[in-house]
């Protein structure tokens, strides 16, 4: 199993790749903020592993195993995304939490989350009402449904 790490090389590969198909040790360790050195180290490892085809000072691309590593991570933080800004988390928070939680959470916790995403975006309404209730008590600290005696 990867790392977080490894996870974070392969999906920015992924992203500084699309259209050309591949990408330069500059462009990755700028985009991650890091050295050359540690990309090149990182490379060659996830070359040894079957992820990348690595040319050492020409190019990196993915190979069909990173390709879909890098999809999977992709799908795992756009998840985290949605769920997050919809309990109202703003979206650059949402982003910065889902790129952590995404390497962390259990397989069975993702399938779940994806459900729920999948229930609230394809329920009927725009606002469903449940939804609008939590934003409710989120503001106040009361359940809107609860009745006053």
């Amino acid at each position: 199993m990867l790392g977080k790490r490894a996870e974070d090389y392969i999906e920015a590969i992924y992203s500084l790749s699309k259209g050309k198909g591949y990408t330069k040790v500059k462009e990755l360790a700028t985009l991650l903020g890091v050295k050359p050195a540690s990309v090149s180290e990182m490379l060659e490892k996830l070359s040894n592993e079957g992820y990348v085809v690595y040319r050492k000072r020409l190019f990196v691309s993915l190979t069909d195993k990173g390709i879909e590593t890098a999809k999977s991570v992709r799908e795992r933080r756009d998840i985290l995304v949605k769920f997050l800004t919809a309990i109202g988390v703003p979206k650059k928070v949402a982003e910065h939490d889902a790129c952590i939680l995404e390497h962390i959470l259990h397989p069975a916790t993702l399938t779940q989350l994806k459900k729920f995403v999948r229930f609230i975006e394809t329920s009927p309404s725009v606002s469903p009402r449940w939804l609008e209730h939590f934003r409710e008590f989120c503001r106040t600290g009361r359940h809107p449904c609860t009745q006053k005696v």
